[in-house]
């Protein structure tokens, strides 16, 4: 990260939906993030759009994206017998979205690496969860890949390492980061991806709820 003015970061980030016209952009900042093994390409994004416009995010600065969230809402009840990572993103195309579910599902979180460090993961979570407020969902839940647990399957189970993640005994990027952002873990999650080899195909269903959710 250069040659970023940090007291000027306020005014130069904008945070919006993606558009049409963003769908290359996003598709890179995703192969960054991921690699090619685990990104979203520009057919599946121009399909996220095309179904749930809302719900699709990125952080724009100096005009270049450099963070985006995807989501799509399901009620969550649905996907009890089988909770994948295929099944609940429709394999990043989210074709099964329902306007009607109570829950909204955060299917990918996208950072460039170069701008990690200047808060855009927390500024999309925190852009997520004001989906979830305006459209008066129940909660986010979502799917977590456990990435250093590969450092520990041969000491500890999925779920010990997750208990201790939740304790600060261990560090995991990404269920670290989404503990401090207000997410309960609900369960375990076997076989989320099966290709995830540092997750050992493990993933966390993580919660986070909306106390301003109404029923009426």
């Amino acid at each position: 990260m250069t040659n970023i003015d940090l007291p000027s970061l306020e005014k130069e980030i904008v945070i919006r939906k993606i558009t049409e016209e963003d769908l290359v952009e996003v598709a890179a900042l995703s192969i960054n993030s991921f690699g090619p093994d685990f990104s979203f390409n520009k057919e599946q994004l121009e399909s996220q759009v095309k179904n749930f416009p809302e719900g699709q995010i990125c952080i724009e600065y100096k005009g270049r994206v450099v963070g985006s969230c995807s989501s799509l809402i399901v009620n969550f009840k649905d996907y009890t017998h089988n909770h994948s990572y295929t099944a609940l993103s429709d394999n990043g195309y989210i074709r099964n979205h329902n306007p009607e579910g109570q829950n909204l599902y955060g299917v990918e979180v996208s950072v460039h690496h170069d701008y990690r460090k200047l808060k855009i993961g927390r500024r999309l979570y925190n852009a997520r969860k004001q989906v979830c407020k305006d459209l008066n969902l129940k909660s986010i839940i979502i799917g977590g890949r456990i990435p250093n647990y590969y450092k520990y399957s041969h000491l500890m189970s999925a779920q010990a390492y997750a208990e201790r993640v939740l304790k600060d005994e261990i560090y995991d990027p990404v269920m670290t980061f989404q503990k401090n952002n207000g997410f309960v873990l609900r369960e375990i999650i076997p076989n989320y991806l099966p290709d995830d080899e540092a997750s050992r195909g493990y993933a966390t269903s993580m919660e986070w709820i909306n106390e301003d959710y109404t029923t009426e």
